[in-house]
C-alpha cells in the first residue's frame, strides 16, 4: 500500500504524533429539524470536537419502498421497513448548505458520508474537505472510486466487513489515486457490547494498510473509545445527540454534549500518559537503604541488631548488601540513623 502516513483535513493533521481527531457523528439525530441540526453543530464545537459529520442519502438511494420480508429492518429497528426507517432518518438535502455555512462561521470542520454519486456531487458543490465511506458501503467500489476522484482525504469504516473485503476496498482506493486514507475499526451493533469491539484489531489495521487508523464507536459510555487511544487510534468517531430524550433513529446509543466533553478530556489525558519509553536516570529516594539502628562504636561488629534496611533511600548501600555488611567492624563511631557506606567499615 502506498498511502501517506498522515492525512490533513481542513488544515488539521491526523496521524502519529498528533492529537487524536474527534468526530461527532450527527447521523439521524437532527430529527429532520434544521434548527436542531444547527444546535448539534454548535454543541459539537463547544464541547471541543474537531469535526461534525453528516450522512448524505435519501431513502430511495439506499433501498426501495417494498414490503417483502427481506426489506424489514433488523436489530433495534426491527418492526420497520427499511424505506420507512430511512425516510424518517435522512437529512433533507437543503439542510447541507446552511450547516456548512454555520460550521465555517464558528470554526468546526464539517463533512459527510455520501451513499451514492448524487450525494458526492452535492457535497462537492459545497467543497467538502473530506469524505467518509460508511461501513455498509465498503463493498460499493464504484462509490469509492467516485469519492477518490475528488482528491479529498478518505476515511473508511470497516463495520462487519471481512478482512478480504476491507483489503479489496483499500486496494480500490489506492488504484483510484487515494493518498490520504484512514481506516476505522468498527463494530456494527447498536449499541455494541464491549466484548465485541476487539481493540487489538486497531494496530493490526495500521500494520496491514500503512495508514492512519482509528475507531468508529457504538458502545455506551466512553471507556472503549478512550482505551482505543492506547491501541494507536488516531481518529475516534461517535454518534452525537443533544439529549437522550430525543426520539431519533440513533439517539439511544449516541453521546450527549457532556459525554463528548468527558470523552475529549479522557482522550487528552491518555495521550499525555502514553508518552515515550522512559526509565528514571536516578533511583527514586522513596525506597530503602542500610541504616544504623543503634550507636555503633569504632571497632564494634555490625549485626542485625544494630543495622537494618529502612526508608528513606538515598544511601550508598541497598538492602541487598545487608548480608555483605553483617560481621564487618566499624572503622569509626557511627551514631544511630547513619546511612551506611563501605568506607565506614573495615
Amino acid at each position: 500500500m502506498a498511502f501517506n502516513s498522515e492525512i490533513t483535513i481542513n488544515g488539521r493533521t491526523i496521524g502519529s504524533g498528533y492529537p487524536v481527531y474527534i468526530i461527532a457523528e450527527m447521523s439521524a439525530n437532527h430529527g429532520q429539524d434544521l434548527e436542531q441540526a444547527k444546535a448539534l453543530v454548535r454543541a459539537a464545537k463547544e464541547a471541543g470536537a474537531d469535526a461534525i459529520k453528516l450522512q448524505t442519502y435519501r431513502a430511495d438511494t439506499l433501498t426501495m419502498d417494498c414490503k417483502l420480508p427481506h426489506f424489514e429492518a433488523t436489530g433495534p429497528w426491527k418492526g420497520q421497513y427499511l424505506y420507512d426507517l430511512y425516510e424518517g432518518a435522512y437529512m433533507p438535502w437543503d439542510f447541507h448548505a446552511p450547516l456548512v455555512q454555520l460550521a465555517n462561521e464558528i470554526g468546526i470542520t464539517i463533512f459527510s458520508s455520501p451513499f451514492d454519486d448524487s450525494a458526492v456531487d452535492l457535497l462537492e458543490s459545497l467543497d467538502s474537505p473530506a469524505y467518509k465511506i460508511a461501513s455498509p458501503e465498503l463493498i460499493d467500489h464504484a462509490l469509492i472510486r467516485k469519492v477518490a476522484a475528488t482528491g479529498k482525504p478518505m476515511i473508511m469504516s470497516t463495520g462487519g466487513a471481512t478482512l478480504a473485503e476491507i483489503t479489496d476496498a483499500v486496494q480500490v482506493a489506492e488504484q483510484a489515486g487515494v493518498k490520504e486514507l484512514c481506516v476505522l475499526k468498527c463494530t456494527s451493533t447498536y449499541p455494541a457490547p464491549a466484548e465485541s469491539i476487539n481493540l487489538a484489531t486497531i494496530p493490526h489495521l495500521a500494520d496491514s494498510f500503512k495508514c492512519p487508523v482509528g475507531l468508529s464507536d457504538h458502545t455506551l459510555g466512553n471507556d472503549v473509545p478512550i482505551a482505543s487511544v492506547a491501541f494507536g487510534a488516531h481518529v475516534i468517531e461517535k454518534h452525537f445527540v443533544l439529549s437522550k430524550d430525543d426520539e431519533t433513529a440513533d439517539s439511544f446509543f449516541s453521546m450527549t454534549p457532556d459525554e463528548l466533553k468527558a470523552l475529549i478530556h479522557g482522550v487528552r489525558q491518555v495521550e499525555k500518559a502514553i508518552g515515550t519509553v522512559y526509565y528514571p536516570l536516578k533511583p527514586s529516594p522513596n525506597r530503602r537503604c542500610l541504616y544504623t539502628t543503634k550507636d555503633i562504636e569504632s571497632g564494634e561488629v555490625i549485626t542485625v541488631d544494630n543495622v537494618a534496611n529502612l526508608r528513606p533511600g538515598g544511601g550508598e548501600l541497598a538492602p541487598k548488601e545487608l548480608p555483605n555488611v553483617i560481621g564487618r567492624k566499624a572503622r569509626l563511631f557511627l551514631p544511630r540513623g547513619t546511612q551506611l557506606c563501605w568506607q565506614d567499615m573495615e
